[in-house]
């Protein structure tokens, strides 16, 4: 049996978003999608793929008969729109699985705590950059403590949206936040580059930790592990060279971010590159920023129809 869902957002997320429901999942089935653009591609290919559309937005969405058997939403639009959706989606009883920044409802990184929030009204699936990258600082806090953690997401300039664009304030906010409370640094910080280079370069993340004291080869070990576990559904996720290892020694200003009870003790910084392509099943490879997002939101919602299913499976 197949969980029905919509999507809210016709633009290159929600777009792409549905035909990996439509070619990937064998547990869910897209009956609509809404968007506020009449003239979308993607309300134009949901059309021709046979999908329920309504350009009236959440509102023109709960008005199709289709909505009727849907109970999972994403939400792939604005952080600020995001706000009403869940208020309209949660009064009707529908589990949202939120793509924006707005972080209504748990942060959820799919290999790091994919399993914690399942029955939750409403997930946050955090930002691009946090989908790449809080992975690996949760493997690095595995091992040692990570008092500060750094992130710096670089994407293509075409593949940032209009949405994208206005979200960059709340980008930086969430994947902050949920860098401390998914990836368990005592603090987080995430920048965002818009790379104009042409042709459009696939995005790259750099992930930097400052620890204590650590076993190197048990942290590379840690961090292998995770982009192995990333790889699974999001195949372009690789390393790029080595996991970095540098010694934070005398004055060094980076000692500043440790914790005063132990900036006189041994410390290190972590550095991980990583590379993300795209599947290309509607973005170009080099968007491996979108890719990334709605591959997340995938696997979430499987897990989440699944859990559901076993909780009114008769006993």
């Amino acid at each position: 049996m197949t969980t029905k869902v919509a999507v809210i957002g016709s633009g290159n997320i929600g777009t792409d978003l549905m035909i990996k429901v439509l070619r990937l999942s064998d547990t869910l089935e897209i009956a609509a999608m809404a968007g506020i653009d009449p003239a979308s591609d993607g309300l134009a290919r949901a059309r021709r793929l046979k999908v329920a559309t309504t350009h009236g937005g959440v509102d023109g969405l709960v008005e199709l008969d289709e909505f009727a058997d849907v109970s999972l939403v994403f939400d792939a639009t604005s952080a600020g729109a995001h706000r009403r959706h869940d208020e309209v989606l949660r009064a009707l009883g529908r589990t949202v699985v939120d793509l924006t920044p707005a972080a209504l409802g748990p942060y959820v990184v799919p290999p790091v705590n994919g399993d914690a929030h399942l029955g939750a009204a409403n997930v946050n699936m955090v930002t691009c950059g946090g989908q790449a990258t809080i992975p690996v600082v949760a493997a690095v806090n595995a091992v040692t403590p990570v008092h500060y953690g750094e992130i710096v997401a670089s994407i293509s300039s075409r593949s940032a949206g209009p949405g994208t664009r206005a979200n960059i304030d709340e980008f930086t906010e969430t994947t902050s936040s949920a860098i401390e409370q998914v990836g368990g640094a005592a603090r987080g910080k995430a920048i965002i580059v818009l790379n104009p280079a042409e042709p459009p370069l696939i995005m790259r993340d750099t992930v930097h930790c400052l620890v204590g004291d650590c076993d190197d080869a048990a942290v590379t070990a840690s961090v292998e592990e995770m982009v192995a576990r990333v790889r699974t559904y999001v195949p372009g996720y690789r390393l790029k060279q080595k996991v970095q290892f540098d010694r934070v020694t005398g004055d060094d200003p980076l000692r500043t971010l440790l914790p005063a009870a132990t900036r006189s003790e041994d410390a290190a910084k972590v550095s991980v590159f990583l590379e993300v392509e795209g599947a290309a099943h509607y973005l170009p490879a080099y968007a491996g920023n979108l890719d990334i997002m709605t591959s997340a939101a995938l696997r979430t919602a499987e897990r989440m129809a699944a859990h559901r299913a076993t909780e009114v499976a008769p006993r």
